[in-house]
């Protein structure tokens, strides 16, 4: 047995000396070529200028510089954690170049002669070649391959203390979230081919039987992040009315991609479920809004607003910016991606698209940041997570999402996103069976989005301007601009130390005003007065405010309201004088007619939260064609009812129970944990239960709760 070990640790290291010297080799030919056609940049040998010492020249220049970023990379990158990560992605073509620069100058065999924006070239492209040359020999060694992969993300916790290569027999399950892609949505683009690892999943082509099963569920009313993560990964989304909402008892505007709120929303879901999430054991959260309890974060927007060694969640900038290989070709991406956003959407000025949101400013930045950056940063530790072996990782995808507001959820920006998410899907899968146990892939949504043009742009006037006209106070003639509620642009935000949201941290409405606040939420609108501290009723808001209501019910960009009333309890009002009391509500008459199955359970739902708005307004849907008025500045929105946003899909292997069990539909976030909570116990040893650790104690999920959870969903 010891000889068999030693002979395959021998193995190991001469593989690894033999791709050593291919690497440097490849690398030495690039520093020549390279040489040899740029004019500004010259290789020159201390004992002559002979092809031959020029050869040694490069060849002691390639080791140089290979060493430098190998050894003195790591830790500019991770001086540079102190600076934005945004920042540490412009940075890191200058310091690639300096890198080169300082390695021709310690070159023993003689010295070359570059401009700082050549070598910056030369040595992207040394990089480049490397990781290329690198790759294609590790792939034919499947150890060396597994190594490669490993060196994306930090393993620093995942090591076996044993040194041991074995892993768990039980599978592992790693969740894959791709924001905002709709159950339509993804079946159009399985039909189109634009997804095809998808659709081998579903549809194979050996003969067998599908590997995964695709399934819709249905959002609450609030169909947005915020609320579909936290009941997701935390079992409770009770209490969050839309993505953006007024507490009067707090005196504070809650936004759900905003760090402080995050961290608030979390503690109020593990404090009422009284379990710390679906991730506690042995679990990772990569890219998300929340943690799941998981001890292994990145990325995560509940803990990015702590300071001190409390917050890893930046880790996953420098496990992945560490090599200067990803980091290269991440920069790359990034530049190359706000050329093609810019390019698009110049292209849609020209042709005159409608509709049509504005896409200036720093939103090719953005763009970037979520369809490059982010991706590359969250699969790169998803895929560290699984040769670590973890039991159960979670990772949100946000790149469809971030495009989709502002190209349309059908467009052809939105489609070549797919694309790019339908190959991280098989990256995924491809690390999988490197992994050291196996692993189910579930995929799945947190929404859709519905197209439409804004409601500004059709009618002249935002809702907030609607809102005051109703009340009788001046319109401004320049309406502000409503701030986006996209997942991208707080990872951005949080990424640049700017975790709060302009407008300050809380809303302090001045003391002699008595004006409403309006917020936003895709096409869900919230309307509350601060100065009364309680949520407000129908016959208070009349006698304040006798034309409010009846403008709003009656504009036709609005579908219908929901209210407080002191006879009823609650109602809904819309067009032509309906009011309808929440406790008759129903999905085929009255108001709510035409947003979908389930929607009178969801408002009456959102009716019994503390927080609830005085005014809760969902605009206008047309159910032939799906299509909402967002207000806020997107044409493919989410947050309230109406169209294709309210349906996600869950896309899970077939070796795991079917979702419904008893066929019936997937109603709600929570119900989705349950779901959750199930598979993780099935891949678990058998008779061993899922545990959480709440407030340093162990607690076992309840399997009744579920039961009782599925049976009244």
């Amino acid at each position: 047995m010891r000889c068999g070990v030693g002979h395959g640790r021998l193995r190991r290291v001469l593989s690894g000396v033999w791709r050593s010297i291919a690497v440097w080799a490849a690398s030495s030919v690039t520093l020549l070529v390279l040489a040899a056609f740029l004019p500004d940049f010259r290789l020159e040998s201390a004992g002559g200028d002979s092809f031959t010492r020029v050869a040694l020249t490069a060849a002691a220049g390639a080791g140089v510089f290979g060493l430098l970023s190998s050894l003195v990379w790591p830790l500019l990158v991770r001086l540079l954690l102190l600076v934005p990560a945004l920042v540490l992605g412009l940075l890191v073509f200058f310091l690639n170049g300096s890198l080169l620069l300082l390695a021709l100058r310690l070159n023993p065999s003689g010295h070359g002669q570059a401009a700082l924006e050549t070598a910056v070239v030369v040595a992207a492209a040394m990089s480049a070649v490397a990781s290329a040359t690198g790759g294609a020999l590790a792939v034919r060694d499947d150890d060396a391959y597994r190594r490669r992969l490993s060196r994306l993300a930090d393993r620093r916790h995942g090591r076996r203390r044993d040194g041991g290569q074995a892993g768990p027999a039980t599978p592992g399950v790693v969740f894959v979230q791709l924001d905002g892609v709709g159950y339509e949505v993804l079946r159009t683009a399985v039909d189109k081919g634009l997804m095809p690892t998808v659709a081998s999943w579903l549809d194979p082509r050996d003969g067998q039987g599908p590997s995964h099963r695709l399934t819709s569920w249905r959002t609450d009313w609030s169909s947005q992040t915020g609320a579909s993560q936290l009941g997701i990964l935390h079992g409770s989304n009770h209490d969050i009315p839309a993505f953006r909402w007024y507490e009067k008892d707090r005196h504070e505007v809650m936004v759900s991609n905003r760090p402080t709120s995050a961290a608030e929303l979390q503690r109020r879901a593990v404090a009422r479920t009284g379990d710390g999430g679906l991730l506690t054991t042995d679990g990772a959260s990569r890219g998300n809004l929340f943690s799941g309890g998981a001890g292994q974060l990145a990325l995560v927007l509940s803990v990015s607003a702590r300071r001190g060694k409390e917050n890893r969640s930046r880790a996953g900038y420098f496990a992945y910016f560490r090599d200067p290989a990803n980091a290269v070709r991440t920069a790359m991406s990034f530049v190359a991606e706000v050329g093609r956003e810019m390019g698009q959407s110049l292209r849609a000025r020209c042709a005159k698209r409608r509709p049509r949101v504005g896409r200036g400013g720093l939103y090719p930045l953005v763009r970037a940041f979520a369809t490059v950056v982010e991706r590359d940063v969250v699969v790169a530790a998803v895929i560290g997570d699984m040769l670590a072996g973890r039991t159960a990782v979670y990772a949100d995808l946000v790149a469809y999402d971030e495009v989709a507001h502002h190209s349309g959820p059908h467009s052809r920006d939105a489609e070549k996103v797919l694309r790019t998410l339908d190959r991280s899907l098989a990256l995924l899968a491809q690390v999988a069976e490197h992994a050291p146990r196996p692993y189910r892939i579930v995929v799945l949504s947190d929404h859709g989005q519905s197209p439409g043009e804004t409601f500004r742009s059709r009618y002249g006037l935002s809702l907030g301007d609607l809102v005051r006209a109703g009340c009788g106070l001046p319109v401004p003639r320049k309406a502000e601009s409503t701030h986006s509620g996209t997942e991208a642009r707080a990872a951005v935000r949080a990424a640049l130390r700017r975790p709060v949201e302009e407008g300050g941290e809380k809303h302090r409405p001045a003391p002699r005003r008595s004006e409403p606040l309006v917020l936003a939420s895709g096409n869900l609108g919230l309307v509350s007065f601060p100065d009364v501290p309680h949520r407000m009723s129908k016959e208070e808001i009349d006698r304040r405010h006798p034309a409010l209501l009846s403008t709003l019910a009656h504009h036709p960009g609005i579908g219908f309201l929901l209210v407080r009333s002191e006879e009823h309890g609650g109602v809904v009002l819309g067009a032509h004088g309906a009011e309808i009391p929440v406790d008759r509500l129903d999905d085929e008459t009255g108001p709510l007619t035409g947003f979908g199955p389930g929607a009178a359970d969801a408002v009456r739902r959102t009716h019994s939260f503390p927080h609830t708005a005085d005014i809760m307004v969902n605009s206008w849907c047309d159910p032939a064609e799906g299509e909402v008025l967002a207000f806020e500045e997107q044409i493919g929105s989410h947050g309230g009812l109406g169209g294709a946003q309210g349906r996600p899909f869950l896309l899970s292997p077939t070796t795991l129970s079917a979702p419904a069990r008893d066929g019936s539909e997937l109603v709600g976030a929570e119900r989705i944990h349950h779901v959750f909570r199930r598979w993780l116990r099935e891949c678990a040893v058998p008779g061993t239960p899922l545990t959480a650790r709440v407030g340093g104690t162990e607690a076992t999920p309840a399997p009744a709760a579920e039961a009782e959870n599925e049976r009244a969903a």
